[in-house]
C-alpha cells in the first residue's frame, strides 16, 4: 500500500506539470532506491519574452524620450526541488529570477556600466522553503487527508490564481492584481508562516498564518520644501510591528479532483482532464497601512481582502477532434485602508521625462498603470483548443480572450482591459509560443482617462 501511495502522489504531480505532452512522464526524477519510491523531482522553466510596447506620456528610457519601446527580456528562470522519502515528509525549495531587462533587474546596487552595469548579474533568491508533514494520508475510500508545513511558501489562500502556477497559464501571464501584496509585505507571492492543507471528499482547503514582511512608508514625511511626501487620508503600506495574518481558500470540485501534493493551480488543462471548481478565499492582516489624518495623527488600516472564482476545463464535442474549452471568472474585493493605490508596471523600464510638458500618466512614465487598491476586480478569461485530428499530435493552437474591470476609491472613473493572444503549444506546456495583444489605461486625472496605450507581447517558454 506505501509503495501504492507514493507512486500515486508521483503520477499526480507529473499530470499537473506536464498537461499537453504524454512524453514527458515524471521528468527528471532522481530516484533514491531501486524502488522509486524514495525520490528527489526537478523542475526547471525559462520564459523569454519580446515586447513592443506604448509608453506612458512623460516617459525618458536611459536618456531619451520616447513614446514606444521594443526589447527582450526574461520574465522568470527558475528550477524548483522537491524531495519525498516517506509518504509523509516532503522538503521543497524553488528559486531563481524574474525580470530581468536591458536597465533593470541586476543585483542590488548595480548601475552605471561594466561588469556589474545596469540590469546586470540579478542575485538568485528562494521563492519557497518549507517542510511538510502528513497528518493524515489520503487514502482510497477516505475522503479526508491533512498534510501541514511550515516555511516560506505560497499557500496564500485568496483565490485560485493568487496559487497559479507559472507553467500553465491561458495567458502569456497572470494580472498580477491576483497577487495583491507583491513584493511588498510578502516575497514575491509568499510569506513566512505555517499552513494546513487537505481535502474533504469533493471539497479542497488550504489556510495559513503567517508573518508578514516589514513595510515601512512614513506618511507624515516630508521633501525639501516642507510638504507632505504622500497625500492625506490615503493608505500606505506600513505595518509598524508587523501582526499575524490569515488566509484561506476553499473550493468545491464538481468533476475530476485535482492534485494538491504542490500549491500551483493548474491554468489550463488542454482537455486532459474533466474540471469545474467554485471557489472563495481570503486574506486578512490587522494593520498593515497607515494614513495621514488632517490634524496630523495616523491611522492605522486592516488588509481585509476577499475573493470567489469559478474554474472550467474539459473537453468538446467529438473525440476525435481533440477540443477543450477554459473558463476562469473571479471577483476580488479589496480593502487596504482609504484610497490605497499601487500602481505597477512589468518590467518597466520608463522614467520620468523632465522636459515633458504634456499631461503626465498618474501611474508614472512607461508602462505602469494602476494595479491595485481599494476597491473591486472582475477578471474573466476563456480559452479554446482548436480541433486536431492527427493521432498524436504536437503542434496544438489555442486562442484566448481575457477582459478586466478595475475599480478603485481613489479614480473617480474605472477602467476596462483587454489581452487577446494565442498559445502554440510545440510539445503541451513544455514548448510553447505566446502571443498577445494589452491595453491599459492613462489615467491624467483621478476622473478622467485619456485613452489606452497597447502592448505586444511574444513568450518562448520551455520546461522540463
Amino acid at each position: 500500500m506505501k509503495k501504492i501511495l507514493i507512486a500515486a502522489v508521483t503520477l499526480c504531480s507529473a499530470i499537473t506539470f506536464g498537461q499537453g505532452s504524454t512524453d514527458y512522464g515524471n521528468g527528471l526524477k532522481l530516484n533514491l532506491n531501486p524502488e522509486g519510491n524514495k525520490f528527489i523531482r526537478f523542475i526547471a522553466w525559462n520564459q523569454v519574452w519580446m515586447r513592443s510596447s506604448q509608453m506612458n506620456p512623460g516617459t525618458m528610457i536611459g536618456d531619451a524620450s520616447t513614446t514606444t519601446q521594443e526589447d527582450i527580456s526574461l520574465r522568470r528562470l527558475r528550477i524548483l526541488a522537491y524531495a519525498q522519502i516517506s509518504p509523509r515528509y516532503m522538503i521543497v525549495t524553488h528559486f531563481g529570477i524574474n525580470n530581468q531587462t536591458f536597465t533593470n533587474g541586476g543585483a542590488a546596487g548595480t548601475s552605471g556600466t561594466g561588469g556589474y552595469g545596469a540590469g546586470k548579474k540579478p542575485g538568485l533568491f528562494f521563492h519557497d522553503a518549507w517542510n511538510e508533514y502528513a497528518v493524515v494520508l489520503p487514502k482510497e475510500g477516505k475522503p479526508f487527508s491533512l498534510s501541514i508545513g511550515a516555511g516560506l511558501h505560497y499557500y496564500m489562500g485568496l483565490s485560485r490564481m493568487t496559487m497559479a502556477s507559472t507553467l500553465n497559464f491561458l495567458t502569456i501571464d497572470a494580472p498580477i492584481f491576483n497577487w495583491p501584496l507583491i513584493d511588498n509585505s510578502d516575497q514575491f507571492a509568499r510569506q513566512v508562516g505555517i499552513f494546513a492543507k487537505g481535502k474533504y471528499n469533493k471539497l479542497e482547503y488550504r489556510f495559513s498564518l503567517n508573518k508578514p514582511f516589514s513595510t515601512n512608508i512614513d506618511v507624515l514625511a516630508k521633501n525639501t520644501s516642507g510638504n507632505y511626501v504622500n497625500a492625506e487620508n490615503t493608505s500606505f503600506d506600513n505595518s509598524g510591528n508587523t501582526k499575524w495574518s490569515k488566509a484561506g481558500y476553499v473550493e468545491y470540485q464538481f468533476l475530476d479532483k485535482e492534485a494538491n501534493l504542490l500549491p500551483f493551480k493548474v491554468g489550463t488543462y488542454l482537455g486532459t482532464k474533466k474540471v469545474f471548481n467554485i471557489g472563495a478565499g481570503f486574506y486578512t492582516a490587522p494593520n498593515g497601512t497607515r494614513s495621514r489624518n488632517s490634524d496630523l495623527t495616523v491611522s492605522k488600516h486592516d488588509i481585509n481582502l476577499f475573493s470567489g472564482d469559478v474554474f472550467l476545463d474539459m473537453p468538446i464535442g467529438a473525440k476525435e477532434k481533440k477540443m477543450a474549452v477554459t473558463a476562469y471568472s473571479v471577483y476580488y474585493n479589496y480593502n487596504f485602508g482609504p484610497n490605497y493605490l499601487r500602481n505597477i508596471g512589468i518590467m518597466n523600464e520608463g522614467i520620468a521625462d523632465a522636459t515633458f510638458t504634456g499631461a503626465k500618466a498618474l501611474a508614472g512614465p512607461g508602462n505602469a498603470q494602476p494595479m491595485i487598491g481599494t476597491g473591486s476586480i472582475w477578471y474573466t478569461q476563456a480559452g479554446f483548443l482548436i480541433p486536431n485530428k492527427n493521432e498524436k499530435p504536437k503542434v496544438r493552437i489555442q486562442p484566448y480572450l481575457a477582459y478586466t474591470n478595475k475599480n478603485f476609491d481613489a479614480l473617480k472613473k474605472s477602467s476596462n482591459q483587454f489581452d487577446l493572444g494565442t498559445n502554440l503549444f510545440l510539445d503541451g506546456h513544455h514548448a510553447k509560443l505566446t502571443a498577445q495583444y494589452s491595453n491599459r489605461p492613462v489615467y491624467t486625472t483621478v476622473d478622467h482617462i485619456d485613452g489606452y496605450k497597447g502592448e505586444f507581447l511574444l513568450q518562448l517558454q520551455v520546461y522540463l
